[in-house]
């Protein structure tokens, strides 16, 4: 339904454009004839949703309206298979609503989650895609199919957060304890892979973002350092900090809505437009 709305728009709008090109070929001042200009110059190509969003919204920097991003989060399915955001998440009230968290205004949007600790979903302005906002609607839980409903506090994941709290050190603690929970069968959740199965070296293929898990340098030195060059390669671990390591991250935080099936999109429509959103201000009109 999406895509047959934003495809009509857009078929809408190049006739308009003729029309107005028709009327004054010499000011292309208006979104509709610059858009009409490069369409009749080869420059737009529209296949499906994304690229209708990615052509139509986000090239353009149109403005986004909070109404809509308040029509999102009131619509189930509306960034996949799912409730409502607003059916678990309209209070501040931690009694009434999880984590205190009120995605039912633009005010509790950007408030956050009110139960402690507090957490900002976003920086209004900057780009969410790795903030909590972007993280909770892409990133799917580690190892690839754990439920949302697999407690996220049992002892290997707690060794892991308490190492990395510690330093993560390459020590005794870790030779002993840890890069075993990386390397054994089922140690995150039931009938689940060695993380190390999907993460054994760092190329890709065969190993997913570049990433190794079965050494301590590999660990440390993270993912897509090839794609990205060494000196940029995506820390996964920050010693000291579990809640800022991706590790950590993707073995207790959930893709939302709960129980989406990790191979559902993870850059939905939907979910550039909320992120255009938030750079763009996250403005509350």
């Amino acid at each position: 339904m999406m895509g047959r709305l934003v495809l009509a728009a857009l078929s809408a709008v190049a006739v308009i454009g003729v029309t107005a090109a028709i009327a004054d070929d010499d000011d292309d001042s208006s979104l509709t004839k610059r858009l009409m200009k490069d369409i009749t110059e080869g420059k737009v190509k529209v296949e499906g949703d994304h690229a209708a969003v990615q052509e139509l919204i986000l090239k353009r920097n149109i403005p986004i309206p909070y109404s809509y991003v308040e029509t999102l989060m009131r619509a189930p399915n509306a960034f996949g298979p799912g409730p409502a955001c607003v059916v678990c998440h309209s209070s501040n009230d931690p009694a009434k609503s999880y984590r205190g968290l009120d995605l039912s205004t633009c005010d509790g949007i950007k408030a956050g989650s009110m139960e402690e600790p507090k957490h900002a979903l976003f920086e209004a302005g900057k780009d969410p895609k790795k903030a909590i906002l972007g993280r909770r609607l892409r990133n799917n839980r580690m190892p690839l199919g754990v439920q949302f409903n697999v407690p996220t506090d049992s002892k290997p994941i707690i060794a892991i957060r308490d190492w990395i709290k510690d330093g993560a050190k390459n020590d005794d603690n870790f030779k002993k304890n840890i890069l075993k929970l990386f390397n054994t069968d089922n140690t995150f959740g039931e009938d689940t892979p060695a993380c190390s199965q999907c993460h054994m070296s760092n190329q890709e293929p065969p190993s997913f973002h570049e990433l190794n898990l079965t050494t301590y340098e590999g660990i440390m030195l993270g993912a897509d350092s090839v794609a990205k060059g060494v000196d940029n390669a995506t820390k996964v671990i920050i010693p000291g900090d579990p809640g800022a390591s991706g590790v950590f991250q993707h073995l207790v935080e959930d893709r939302m809505p709960p129980g989406i099936a990790p191979t559902e999109d993870r850059d939905h429509p939907n979910t550039q437009i909320l992120f255009q959103w938030v750079k763009q201000g996250a403005q509350c009109k």
